[in-house]
């Protein structure tokens, strides 16, 4: 090759690159260049969140001591020197147990007199059943005698209507029916007389019997018997000491139950009902949460601080829980718990103070790809920087908390380490 056709060669091969140069990377494919654009095209990183329901705001909490469900006050019910007390503070007692005992020589004799009495008006009773039986054999002999009269009468007044005897003697026979007539009410008057004095003394009977029956329930009282299956709270004297009427001995508490007052506000009356279910976490068992039902809902509110007493009723099969432990009662509305969101969540575009309205994105998944979905949601109520969703939005969805530049529909995203749902690799 000659020097000027090697001057030619490297002419056109500088021209070459010129043109390659100016023309940038046209020489790969069209294709190529549209995806190394989009590597080069940062995806948005975003906060992700599941939608969930749960209450807007914590369930308001209460607190109370447990109670015995019954508390029951053995006390005297008649004079007597204490004899014995078989219990103390926290022995355990079943319904019908004797506890104690009372000086009962005093009952004793008064029940013997009165029994004594009882007997008396029993034998009255009889004396005057017998008297009237015998003023009944008396109706029963006049009226023998009636009849005989009658007899009598009816002869002689044949006998007169023939002539053989005088009127005189006619008239004294229909006297005699007369006062033999007269005999037999008078017995049947006796009867009756009889009678009453037996259904009065019958009476007397039964008075001296309820007296009697009282003198005995007075002696039974001297046994002072547990009413109630449970623990003894309370011992309030010892034996040798003089009990008077109306004096406490025991006092006695059923733990089969619980129960835990509460005061509550007039403004939570209206999300409370007797039979509502209630959660109770005591202290003494910090591991345990325990489900209680509102047993009673007091009509009347306390004049002074406007709250009203509530009671709260939990089982307590293995007798575990006591008396005098704090109780801490949540109350929760009966309601199911609404969707709630973030009000970060919403659109910056919209005016959540002022609007019921919204806009959230959606997250969803598209093969490997991670989209937006604008979602138009209708707002509820508002607190402590979250808002109720009422419509729009289901529980489940995943949606956009927090983005680091403003998103619109369809944009591609990658969750952020942040996210608590979805592929966090975008």
């Amino acid at each position: 090759m000659t020097v000027f056709a090697q001057a030619h060669a490297r002419l056109g091969l500088a021209c070459l690159l010129v043109s390659i140069t100016a023309s940038g990377c046209q020489i790969l494919p069209p294709s190529s260049a549209q995806t190394n654009r989009e590597q080069r095209s940062p995806i948005t990183a975003v906060d992700a969140a599941v939608v969930e329901r749960q209450p807007l705001q914590e369930a308001t909490r209460y607190t109370g001591t447990t109670e015995p469900f019954q508390s029951v006050s053995l006390r005297a019910q008649v004079e007597g020197q204490v004899l014995g007390l078989s219990v103390d503070v926290g022995d355990p007692v079943q319904s019908g147990q004797l506890l104690a005992r009372l000086d009962d020589r005093l009952q004793s004799t008064a029940v013997v007199a009165a029994a004594a009495e009882v007997a008396a008006r029993q034998s009255e009773v009889a004396s005057q059943r017998a008297e009237v039986i015998a003023a009944m054999a008396s109706v029963e002999q006049a009226r023998l005698q009636l009849q005989q009269a009658r007899s009598d009468a009816a002869r002689l007044t044949r006998l007169f209507q023939a002539g053989a005897i005088s009127a005189q003697e006619a008239e004294t026979a229909q006297t005699a029916v007369l006062t033999a007539e007269q005999a037999v009410r008078t017995a049947q008057q006796q009867v009756q007389t009889r009678q009453q004095a037996v259904a009065a003394a019958e009476r007397r009977v039964v008075a001296q019997q309820a007296i009697a029956n009282q003198e005995q329930a007075r002696r039974n009282f001297t046994q002072l018997i547990a009413p109630v299956t449970g623990l003894v709270l309370e011992r309030s004297t010892e034996a040798g000491n003089l009990a008077r009427e109306g004096d406490e001995i025991l006092t006695i508490g059923d733990f089969s139950r619980i129960k835990v007052v509460l005061r509550v506000s007039e403004l939570e009356l209206a999300n409370l009902r007797v039979g509502q279910s209630v959660q109770v976490r005591l202290d003494a068992f910090p591991k345990q949460t325990f489900t209680g039902q509102i047993s009673r809902i007091a009509p009347v509110a306390d004049r002074r601080t406007r709250l009203i007493p509530v009671e709260i009723t939990m089982p307590n099969p293995d007798g575990r829980i006591g008396s005098g432990l704090l109780a801490r009662v949540v109350l929760s509305s009966s309601a199911p718990d609404p969707i709630v969101v973030p009000e970060a969540a919403l659109s910056t575009g919209e005016t959540p103070t002022t609007s019921d309205r919204g806009t959230v994105f959606v997250v969803k998944k598209q093969g490997d790809r991670t989209t937006t979905e604008a979602r138009s949601v209708r707002l509820g109520p508002r607190a402590d920087g979250r808002v109720v969703i009422q419509s729009g939005l289901q529980a489940g969805e995943t949606i956009v908390v927090r983005s680091a530049s403003p998103l619109k529909a369809g944009q591609q995203v990658r969750l952020s380490i942040l996210s608590t749902a979805g592929d966090q690799n975008g």
